[in-house]
């Protein structure tokens, strides 16, 4: 059984711990929606505030709902379409403090406030993306994008 956790006082820190408990998780497990699973139920363990966290599978040319931790939620999105189809087509990291502000948001769950999606791309290709949701206005901020993105980096192998 594995038990991880932090007591981080700052962000950098907690994504450093982060970053660590999932390369335990996923460094010698072959199968990607194991690892999703267990890096979704780490992101739901180490950050506060969460409504939802998970991942979307790239899936021919559409995003799927991979695994997660949170309510249920939309189960195809189009690629440009939303928060997560929005980082798809850019594969850029999408940041956006007030979802009911954003053109287009797919609204899973009516409690969420701010959402931050991050591309994962593995040898120049799609393979997924990062969605984390709260009920919070404006809850994630550059340092949740960092650290959201070195995860992405670290695990893309791993689940592509």
């Amino acid at each position: 059984m594995y038990d991880f956790s932090s007591a981080a006082a700052d962000k950098p820190t907690l994504y450093a711990d982060l970053l660590s408990a999932a390369d335990a998780l996923t460094a010698s497990e072959p199968d990607p929606v194991a690892n999703m699973a267990n890096v979704a139920a780490l992101l739901w363990q180490f950050l506060p505030d969460l409504n939802w966290a998970g991942f979307y599978r790239m899936v021919d040319d559409e995003l799927v709902l991979g695994p997660f931790q949170g309510k249920p939620a939309c189960i195809r999105i189009p690629v440009g379409r939303g928060v997560c189809g929005t980082a798809a087509a850019t594969r850029e990291t999408q940041l956006v403090a007030d979802v009911h502000a954003f053109p287009g948001h797919i609204a899973c769950d009516a409690a969420s406030a701010s959402e931050i999606v991050v591309p994962v791309l593995h040898e120049g290709r799609l393979v997924g993306v990062i969605d984390l949701d709260s009920p919070s206005p404006a809850r994630f901020d550059s340092d949740d994008a960092r650290g959201l993105e070195a995860l992405a980096a670290r695990i893309a192998a791993r689940i592509g």
